[in-house]
């Protein structure tokens, strides 16, 4: 594929995306945009890994960003890594609910979405996968209302172990969608990604985080709250009745008691066909025009309030003394916990 470079259209901690036009549509394999997700040698190891990801989940499952290929380019003198991906022209929900003023979206519509990145965690987990990090900020919204599921910088195999030296922890995605089992025993599994997608449902019915944050509130104290006690996420009192139900099978303390992804498909809250009137209703009463010009900058330290964005998997924090470790966690800030890519592992 022959691109060009355009405008950058958001960053991460060790990446840049990019919109890019496409040179050789004729053909018509490739769409006349893609995003370009860049990074230099430092962001290489994340950009690969969800090449390998995408490249084994395939591209028969319509709720899962579609990725062109890799290649490597030489800017202002350094070699930059390149994955090309399909191109969301509404952003995604996270920024479209900001812009939503604290509402969130109707609930028939956060229906059609719950359903549509189920059936994408279906065929993550059905080929041995687990995401990872799934919230609002990795699910795209696409012109045609349809949302996909995207960054697999984490994504791994079920079932391997993810390493954890005996003097530290291991923090891998976003505190506020974290599983209780990946804060006690650092076990990140389809079950994870499961209790992930009742907070984004959470998320995208309220426009509130699934985890109220009370001023003062630090990394420790959410992660004891998450991992310690019978405390659970919120669940809005104005929901249905079957959006409260399906929300009460995500959030299962016991993974092993937790409803599956195949299960949650058949639930009522989901299982349901919206007509399609309404759902043209919808789109156009409830989009927010994508606008390129709207950058969204991420920190370089993982207390930059509030767009915390978390070190990539490509590299680690380290800390000397238990000491160091709890100190360089507490804030008077009250955070905003929701906008991490990554993974840091705190020594």
């Amino acid at each position: 594929m022959e691109w060009v470079r355009g405008e950058p259209i958001g960053y991460g901690t060790f990446s840049t995306v990019s919109l890019a036009t496409v040179s050789n549509t004729d053909s018509g394999e490739f769409p006349p945009f893609v995003a370009v997700k860049s990074a230099d040698s430092y962001g290489a190891a994340s950009l690969a890994n969800e090449k390998s990801v995408l490249d084994k989940l395939g591209d028969d499952c319509n709720e899962i960003v579609r990725c062109y290929g890799a290649d490597r380019t030489v800017e202002n003198g350094e070699e930059m890594h390149n994955l090309l991906l399909e191109y969301a022209s509404r952003g995604s929900l996270a920024n479209n609910i900001k812009k939503l003023n604290g509402e969130g979206l109707p609930e028939s519509t956060v229906r059609r979405h719950t359903g549509s990145v189920l059936r994408g965690l279906r065929h993550i987990h059905a080929n041995g996968f687990a995401h990872c990090d799934l919230k609002l900020g990795n699910i795209l919204l696409f012109g045609d209302g349809s949302v996909k599921i995207a960054d697999f910088g984490l994504a791994k195999r079920t079932g391997d172990v993810t390493a954890s030296n005996d003097d530290g922890l291991q923090i891998r995605g976003t505190p506020l969608y974290m599983a209780p089992e990946s804060v006690n025993d650092n076990e990140y599994g389809s079950e994870a990604d499961v209790w992930a997608l009742g907070c984004a449902v959470v998320e995208m019915f309220s426009g509130k985080t699934a985890w109220s944050l009370k001023e003062g509130s630090n990394f420790m104290s959410l992660l004891m709250r998450i991992g310690v006690g019978d405390e659970l996420p919120m669940i809005p009192e104005d929901l249905s009745e079957d959006g409260r139900d399906f929300l009460s099978k995500c959030f299962v303390k016991d993974p092993k008691k937790r409803w599956t992804a195949e299960m949650l498909l058949d639930h009522p809250f989901v299982a349901v066909d919206l007509d399609h009137g309404d759902l043209e209703y919808e789109e156009e009463e409830f989009a927010v025009q994508f606008k390129t010009e709207e950058v969204s900058t991420s920190p370089r330290c993982p207390f930059e309030f509030p767009d915390w964005v978390s070190v990539s998997s490509g590299s680690q924090t380290q800390f000397d003394s238990p000491e160091e470790r709890v100190t360089s966690l507490l804030t008077d800030l009250i955070p905003e916990w929701s906008v991490t890519d990554n993974w840091v592992t705190v020594r």
